[in-house]
């Protein structure tokens, strides 16, 4: 058994998508729009290229996401993902990546428990924490 995050983006998971692509080596499993559903009566937004389901391979880890009502308003709150860097430099990197367009909320820094953490929300208002282990 497993848990993976599932994600609403409100009309901008296809960019999102790309955005994990380029910073982190996400993989694009999957992405599928609405216009590819066989009963298009179920697609609940106005643009049936939305997407309605895809599945992001990060590293060991998948996050699934959608375009959701395509409100326009992601509110991504009581939670953050957890990206577990091997070293300082690589953590400094990501968090660089993660952090352009985006709100750092905690530099990224030593503390009692890491050589580096920090935590941000990023250009779609995905929190992350992104830390390296002792």
């Amino acid at each position: 058994m497993r848990i993976e995050p599932y994600l609403f983006f409100e009309g901008c998971a296809e960019q999102a998508a790309h955005f994990y692509q380029a910073t982190l080596g996400a993989e694009i499993v999957a992405l599928l729009r609405y216009s590819e559903a066989p009963d298009p009566s179920i697609c609940p937004v106005d643009d049936p290229d939305k997407v309605m389901h895809m599945n992001l391979r990060i590293g060991d880890s998948v996050v699934m996401g959608s375009d959701g009502n395509c409100s326009g308003e992601t509110r991504f709150q009581g939670f953050a993902l957890t990206l577990n860097a091997k070293d300082v430099n690589q953590a400094e990197k990501l968090f660089g990546l993660l952090a352009e367009g985006g709100q750092v909320q905690m530099p990224l820094e030593e503390t009692f428990f890491s050589p580096a953490f920090g935590m941000l929300a990023d250009r779609f208002g995905v929190p992350w924490m992104i830390h390296v282990e002792s």
